[in-house]
């Protein structure tokens, strides 16, 4: 049974879209994809798409951004967050 909600993973948002959603301008949300901060879907044409799970990642690095950590920080908080959630689920699903 579908909620009508889309899936946090799905593809939805333009980069203009996705700039006005996590309040950063375009250009920041291209720098952070030029240093792997995040990878966005792409059309077969080759237009970006954000997912909702994107956004936060967007809002997180801008918050870290804000506090002062560099780039090379932000990935390795993003990274540590990614696997701390992966440990979470796999423990969970594993019953733990």
């Amino acid at each position: 049974m579908s909620s009508g909600r889309p899936e946090p993973d799905q593809p939805l948002y333009t980069i203009s879209v996705a700039a006005e959603l996590a309040s950063i301008p375009a250009r920041t949300i291209r720098l952070y994809e030029r240093h792997g901060l995040l990878t966005p879907q792409r059309t077969e044409g080759g237009t970006r798409r954000y997912s909702d799970n994107d956004i936060a990642r967007l809002r997180r690095a801008a918050e870290l951004a804000e506090n002062g950590v560099n780039l090379t920080g932000i990935r390795h908080v993003l990274d540590l967050q990614d696997e701390n959630t992966r440990l979470r689920e796999s423990r969970t699903s594993d019953g733990g």
